[in-house]
């Protein structure tokens, strides 16, 4: 492989397998040959395991970065617009990971999954690896959806209706401005008639949205049924401790909850649903903490990914193809 080697070993949990490809050499020093065989190798990983760590980059800072994940040569995802979390820009196509306080878990989900469009891969590098905790959890899509209860698994096959009341510049949860990057509601609407989403602008000076979504969707990867949804975590009940409780006594209607999720039909979706997706999800988590320099490769509509809390100091990136 001209100045690198690569040498492989394979992490597993449940029905979730993480593949660790170990790469000696920096990207800059590869030459034509060994990026082929690099990215041929990984592409044959995320299709056997959907999720691929590489490991021995070294990559320093952002630019690093940057220039390794477009090595890989799909075109970068340039804005979270529509995003239900904060994040901030680092650069061209490099996102910070989810804003969120260290001392609270982030829950296994697929990204922008109760969008109409979705990252095909993510591509999560650490530069300050955490003192404790921090990792970056992955599940098995498919794991996680034939280790359901069959009626759970039947009700979430009829589809999920995601639900945001948006404040316009005060209020519970994110702005419609932040969550579209515009204060421009021409733009808003545009991006909306062609995510097929419903919606309409109160009275207030805000935006309710209704989006309907599959829960489960074919896996043109794998050509297999693949849970893909983020009920669970759109739900009062993924906050933690009493924080839903407290978020539903400062409120009249579910509706006017920032996030707000039901069935396809519109029906509410348990609290005991969601208990058995949390389980199911917790019995297929795989973890492997991070080492500064770390690359990891995720399938979107494959593998699911989350945040463990942590100690520390802590930088983990994102870019998205």
């Amino acid at each position: 492989m001209g100045d690198a080697g690569m040498r492989e070993e394979r992490r597993t949990t449940g029905g979730t397998t993480l593949a660790i490809l170990h790469i000696e050499g920096r990207v800059e020093s590869w030459d034509t040959g060994t990026l082929g065989e690099v990215r041929h190798r990984v592409e044959e990983l995320l299709a056997e395991c959907g999720a691929v760590m590489l490991r021995g980059l070294g990559v320093a800072d952002a630019d690093e970065f940057h220039r390794a994940v477009t090595a890989f040569g799909d075109p970068l995802i340039d804005s979270y617009r529509g995003g239900n979390t904060p994040r901030m820009t680092v650069s061209d196509g490099v996102f910070t990971s989810t804003e969120y306080p260290a001392r609270f878990d982030i829950s296994l989900h697929n990204e922008l999954s109760y969008a109409h469009r979705w990252p095909s891969r993510l591509f999560f590098c650490c530069l300050v690896a955490p003192e404790t905790g921090g990792a970056t959890p992955v599940c098995d899509g498919h794991a996680l959806l034939e280790d359901l209860d069959p009626g759970v698994r039947e009700r979430f096959e009829s589809g999920v209706v995601y639900r945001q009341h948006l404040h316009g510049g005060l209020g519970l949860g994110k702005s419609w401005q932040d969550t579209f990057e515009t204060d421009d509601r021409g733009v808003v609407e545009e991006f909306l008639d062609a995510s097929e989403a419903e919606y309409r602008w109160t009275a207030e000076g805000g935006l309710r949205v209704s989006q309907h979504r599959p829960g489960v969707r074919t896996n043109p990867l794998t050509g297999r049924d693949v849970w893909f949804n983020q009920a669970d975590q759109w739900h009062p009940s993924n906050l933690p401790g009493d924080e839903g409780e407290t978020l539903l006594s400062l409120i009249d209607d579910v509706d006017d909850l920032p996030h707000w999720v039901t069935y396809g039909d519109g029906t509410p979706i348990p609290e005991e649903d969601l208990a058995e997706v949390r389980a199911a999800a917790r019995r297929n988590r795989l973890v492997e903490p991070w080492q500064r320099g770390d690359i990891m490769i995720v399938a979107n509509m494959s593998v699911l990914h989350g945040r463990e809390a942590y100690t520390g100091p802590r930088k983990v990136v994102v870019s998205m193809t």
